[in-house]
């Protein structure tokens, strides 16, 4: 991409993630020249008190736009899959928070706490990680570099966000009736169901559809995912899928298997000064990580690291982060700074 002081920005999708992405790339004073909102009907929609002008989306939106970040939340399903492709006709760099090219072989799927230099391989399209991989790669990365990976094993404890706004508001929803119902009734329908199941009071273990092995969606992004980032596909990976009755923020318990034998306290110090990465480990004071605390953060943060007292090179992680944020909108707009470096 040509260097310029400021740059034409698009943002498409006025969903949960469109919003994060408008904040990040103010708060980050991204060179802004020109922003355009993009998604499927024009309207007014207003973030922290600045009003913006919703166009609705069009092959000619893209006329002039240096870069087009796609939210992936709103619009019909694949709407990067028919638009990417004007927006990258019309000289446009896309970074999109979608699935539809995360697996394509000609399309870098990028962390920039990891590889960043991938980024420099696009041709026209860039794409960002399914949340819960990307704060997972981004607390595994200084690890496998130091001892290297020879296993994950995890578990994680995904957001009502994660699904949008619409499971959000099934979460609100839900826990509203349950209180006015009585705690003893906690099975109820609400007009607003857009998870496969009742989350309020209640876990499941399904995120996305049911795919090969039994395994969902969800789990099989967390083995391709992690492998085309690190470019390995020999780290034995394997994950359920959960989620939870939490507004926003993604908890992971991961368990790794290392090449190499290393102890917590190296652990924590090698996270610790890594990018992007706060560690909060401290069992004495139950100093550990919490969605309720990283919700508005665009650090990963880690704790209860401890090793498997049973199983040589063994390590327990305990990593949590807004999924909104890290594992989606930030993550795109630091794909963008580094873009235009």
């Amino acid at each position: 991409m040509k260097r310029k002081s400021k740059y034409n920005v698009a943002v498409v999708g006025a969903g949960v993630v469109g919003i994060e992405m408008l904040r990040c790339l103010r708060s980050r004073n991204f060179p802004v020249q020109e922003l355009r909102v993009l998604a499927r009907s024009a309207r007014e929609i207003h973030v922290d008190g600045i009003a913006y002008q919703v166009q609705a989306i069009s092959p000619e939106s893209f006329e002039g736009i240096d870069i087009a970040l796609f939210a992936g939340t709103e619009g019909e399903k694949g709407a990067a899959v028919t638009f990417a492709p004007e927006a990258v006709k019309r000289g446009a760099v896309v970074i999109d928070n979608g699935a539809d090219f995360r697996m394509d072989p000609d399309v870098p799927l990028v962390v920039p706490e990891v590889n960043a230099r991938d980024i420099k391989k696009h041709k026209g399209i860039i794409a960002n990680p399914n949340c819960s991989t990307v704060q997972m790669v981004v607390a595994l990365w200084p690890i496998y570099k130091k001892v290297g990976l020879k296993r994950v094993i995890v578990t994680t404890l995904q957001a009502s966000s994660g699904a949008g706004k619409s499971a959000v508001e099934q979460l609100k929803e839900e826990l509203v009736a349950i209180s006015e119902g009585g705690y003893n009734n906690l099975h109820v329908k609400t007009s607003n169901r857009s998870m496969p199941q009742q989350l309020g009071f209640n876990v499941f273990p399904q995120i996305g559809g049911f795919a090969e092995n039994d395994f969902t969606s969800e789990e099989w992004k967390l083995v391709k995912e992690t492998h085309k980032i690190m470019h390995n596909a020999k780290i034995k990976i394997s994950a359920t899928t959960v989620r939870v009755p939490v507004r926003t923020g993604h908890s992971e318990a991961v368990y790794i298997e290392t090449s190499k034998p290393i102890e917590s306290a190296h652990v924590r110090a090698l996270l610790a000064q890594s990018a992007g990465i706060i560690v909060q480990d401290d069992p004495q004071t139950n100093a550990y990580p919490m969605p309720k605390d990283v919700e508005g953060k665009g650090e990963v943060f880690v704790g209860r690291i401890r090793k498997d007292p049973f199983v040589k090179n063994g390590m327990w992680l305990w990593i949590v982060a807004d999924n909104l944020l890290k594992g989606a909108a930030l993550n795109a707009v630091q794909i963008a700074e580094e873009l235009i470096q």
